[in-house]
């Protein structure tokens, strides 16, 4: 462009118009609010709690093994604290936090105004916060989980563990992967289709790459767990042996599911404390980041390798020898793309400021203890990659270090190094580097003096999961040393804590740049974001675009005011982030509160069986998620507006590829990797068999299922027709869009009673073998889409009866057609592969 988009003087009032839109709620009106810097506040506030709660149960763990032969806790509450404490600390604060980084940073970061689903957004912060704090809320009722935070069984089968604990486990960890995901959908468009103009994937942040492709890892682990959480709770309330050897189960299926999961998992967690290393360093080290480029190859390459590890966690449950192998050689390939990173930071540390000790304030000396801690782990990682010597230190308290060093090194380290960087943008001020220097050298040493001891005791035999141990075994010196580290460790959090209250409290300033950072979250921003969105043409904009925030802040850029009179973002083509539409957003309201309250008190109340009540909450949860949806697919207020001087844009997407139908793919590949679970579990199980189907099992005839696939495909075909653009024109009667979704829907039901009356013709007894049960989950999954379904065709209808259909305001009806397809073709695989698998 030759000149700024906005170079003309602004109109009067319009600064004044754009803070009354974008106004926070004030005092109880508060808890409606969903834009993205409170939200992100609150979130991050929260996954601290939980931290700091799960610390406490560590030093309760390390106090009962301080000495030998202790009564401090006894074996049941040993084994409730303990898988407690792994719970909370990779549920409710490892992954939670990152996200919480993200939604407060990321808008910022891409000079964006907000995150384009912010209802969304409120939703999965509030799922998160009330479902996790009822379930942390089970320990002090005695019903908390004891089978450890990988919930083995059939140790947790109901033979087991008959209490409830396992029960809050499964439906609560579930429900808390429900709201990460829906987290996940939010970043990845978010990072894709808002960037600020001009900002193309080249020029994007590192960090906004780290959560792009960890959104992306999320979308394609979580579904496992949420599958294999399923299937325990299914076998645990209704008796469908899918994990009981004698009736035709597996364990081992359980260990594939958690582990296809809980592996990526690790990388979940490491990939964004590197986004937040590789954005803090440039700037304390006055340098931009070396091999930049590298380092964001290298993440998508740990991503990608990291979905091949899972197993590296079964080498002594079974695996052929050649399995083994070749997921040994994976655990050590994975090393390769991480240690890209770790050179990269060093060599940006050397060549800035941090080598001349310049830059050695509380963010670098975080960042190097990462380094250290992280490297550590790094090389234990590699040692337990190699067969034999994982056979031995397996289920030892070697692992249990490795894992500390992984994860503290490569998670917890990073994120105080972020908050002691980024606390500016609450209050204007930084921490005191006094403090934080004792913080960190107290968590350092406390860390390693713990945790490194660990390594010994695990070689010289002390088992992990034990809550005491005898006298005479050579651990108890080890065990003190263990105890005295973890307690200097949380004396270090404790000052840290207290550091950051300390800073909060005091008055509010101007933010300014405290550490010359070459990212935009430190333009000048109110409640609004930057007061226009930046045209971007470099990756370190606050370093090479001279008098880029004056410019901003004057308004000289996209979209200085609010066109529409609403709270507004650009949508930007995800390549090279040309604009495309004016998005209107979503703004304050109770709904996502309600529908996060409605989904807790659902899944919570109906493990403790108040049957009633919880249906109660599940109706609360969907009226309000039909209220939220009802409001946010609206007709534009206008056909095209301003956003600069020289660039009009139509408002709201055309064609129905905008940000709700990038979204919708998003969440039925989440959906599909779920049914592919299921799809796996029964031929997992078929496989063990000698004799598909079992004795006394069996299938009904084919014509059932070709009859069920034609209804299945009918059902979509009347949708496409359904969808065609001429009902869309203005004038033209919908009745006849209305008339094909309900004789669709029709077809749905009648595809759904052929797969029931298929099933029962042929005596399917889902609680006689694993392989009946398997089936019957495919099915039943089944049903859960035609029940959706049933809502989402009278709910398309009423849109259409009221108007709100148009050519210009179709998002509902392209994403049911979206859902209504895949429907369909899982409606056909659910029908033919145990027809596949069968001898």
């Amino acid at each position: 462009m030759s000149r700024l988009p906005s170079s003309l003087p602004r109109p009067p009032g319009e600064l004044e118009q754009l803070e009354r839109v974008w106004r926070t709620p004030a005092g109880w009106r508060h808890f409606s609010t969903v834009n993205n810097t409170n939200i992100g506040r609150l979130y991050l506030a929260t996954a601290l709690l939980f931290f700091l709660l799960a610390g406490v149960l560590g030093l309760l763990m390390r106090l009962q093994l301080a000495v030998p032969d202790n009564t401090l806790l006894d074996a049941a509450t040993y084994n409730q604290v303990f898988t407690m404490h792994g719970t909370v600390m990779m549920f409710l604060f490892a992954i939670p936090v990152v996200e919480a980084f993200a939604v407060y940073l990321l808008p910022a970061m891409q000079g964006a105004r907000d995150l384009p689903f912010p209802r969304l957004s409120a939703y999965a912060y509030w799922a998160y916060a009330i479902g996790g704090l009822a379930f942390f809320c089970t320990l002090f009722a005695g019903l908390a989980p004891d089978g450890g935070w990988f919930m083995y069984p059939p140790l947790t089968g109901k033979a087991w563990s008959p209490s409830l604990g396992a029960d809050f486990w499964l439906l609560g960890i579930g429900f808390i992967e429900i709201s990460a995901i829906a987290g996940a959908i939010e970043l990845v468009i978010g990072i894709l289709f808002t960037r600020a103009p001009g900002m193309t994937l080249a020029r994007m942040p590192v960090f906004a790459w780290a959560m792009l492709i960890v959104g992306l890892m999320i979308v394609f682990a979580f579904p496992a767990v949420i599958a294999g959480t399923a299937l325990l709770e299914l076998e645990r309330a209704w008796d469908w042996p899918f994990f009981i050897p004698e009736r035709g189960g597996d364990p081992a299926l359980w260990q594939h599911l958690f582990w296809f999961f809980g592996h990526p998992e690790v990388y979940i967690i490491f990939l964004p404390a590197a986004g937040l290393v590789s954005t803090m360093l440039p700037a304390i080290a006055g340098t931009p980041l070396v091999g930049r480029r590298a380092v964001i190859w290298s993440m998508a390459a740990t991503g990608i390798v990291s979905f091949a590890l899972w197993a590296h966690h079964m080498f002594t449950g079974g695996l052929t020898l050649l399995s083994a192998s070749l997921v040994s050689a994976a655990s050590m390939v994975v090393a390769i793309p991480a240690s890209v990173q770790v050179f990269a930071w060093i060599a940006t540390m050397w060549r800035g400021s941090v080598r001349r000790g310049a830059g050695m304030n509380g963010p670098a000396l975080f960042m190097l203890g990462f380094l250290f801690i992280f490297a550590l782990g790094g090389l234990t990682g590699v040692m337990v990659a190699v067969l034999p010597f994982d056979w031995q230190a397996h289920d030892s308290y070697f692992i249990v270090a490795h894992l500390h060093y992984v994860l503290v090194g490569g998670m917890l380290f990073p994120v105080f190094a972020g908050i002691c960087y980024w606390l500016p943008l609450l209050n204007g001020h930084t921490m005191s580097e006094r403090w934080t220097r004792w913080s960190f050298w107290l968590m350092f040493g406390g860390f390693n003096l713990g945790f490194f001891t660990m390594h010994i005791t695990g070689l010289q035999g002390m088992p992990r999961r034990v809550y005491t141990y005898p006298a005479d075994l050579g651990w108890n010196g080890l065990n003190m040393v263990s105890t005295i580290g973890s307690f200097v460790f949380a004396a270090g959090v404790l000052l840290f804590t207290v550091d950051v209250v300390r800073t909060l409290c005091r008055p509010k300033k101007d933010k300014g740049n405290p550490w010359g950072a070459p990212t935009m979250e430190w333009l000048p921003e109110k409640e609004y974001g930057p007061r226009s969105i930046p045209l971007v043409a470099s990756t370190e904009p606050l370093w090479e675009q001279e008098g880029l925030a004056e410019q901003v802040e004057q308004g000289a850029h996209f979209l200085p005011g609010t066109a529409t009179g609403r709270r507004e973002t650009m949508f930007t083509s995800w390549k090279d982030a040309s604009p495309r539409y004016l998005l209107v957003l979503a703004g304050d309201s109770w709904w996502p509160l309600a529908a996060a309250a409605g989904t807790a008190g659902y899944f919570l109340l109906l493990t403790v069986k108040w049957t009633a009540t919880a249906w109660l909450c599940g109706l609360l949860a969907l009226g309000a998620v039909m209220a939220w949806l009802w409001q946010t697919d609206r007709i534009p207020p206008m056909a095209s507006a301003r956003v600069a001087d020289n660039l009009l844009l139509p408002v709201g997407e055309r064609g129905g590829r905008g940000h709700a139908w990038w979204a919708c793919v998003i969440m039925l590949v989440v959906d599909g990797c779920i049914f592919a679970s299921f799809a796996f579990a029964h031929i997992h199980l078929a496989m063990r068999l000698e004799v598909c189907p079992p004795p006394g099992a069996s299938l009904a005839g084919a014509p059932w299922a070709w009859l069920s696939s034609a209804l299945w495909l009918a059902s979509a075909g009347l949708i496409a027709l359904a969808c065609r653009p001429a009902r869309m024109q203005e004038g033209v009667s919908q009745r006849g869009l209305r008339l094909l979704v309900m004789a669709a829907l029709a077809c749905t039901l009648a595809a759904m009673g052929c797969d029931i009356g298929s099933q029962m013709e042929a005596g399917l007894s889902p609680r006689r073998d694993g392989w009946s049960a398997s089936v019957a989950v495919l099915t039943s999954y089944q049903g859960l889409h035609v029940v959706l379904l049933a809502l989402a065709g009278p709910y398309l209808c009423a849109r259409s009866w009221r108007r709100h259909l148009t050519a210009a305001s179709r998002a509902t009806l392209n994403n049911v057609a979206l859902i209504w397809y895949c429907t369909a073709a899982q409606g056909v695989l659910a029908a033919w592969l145990p027809r596949m698998m069968a001898d």
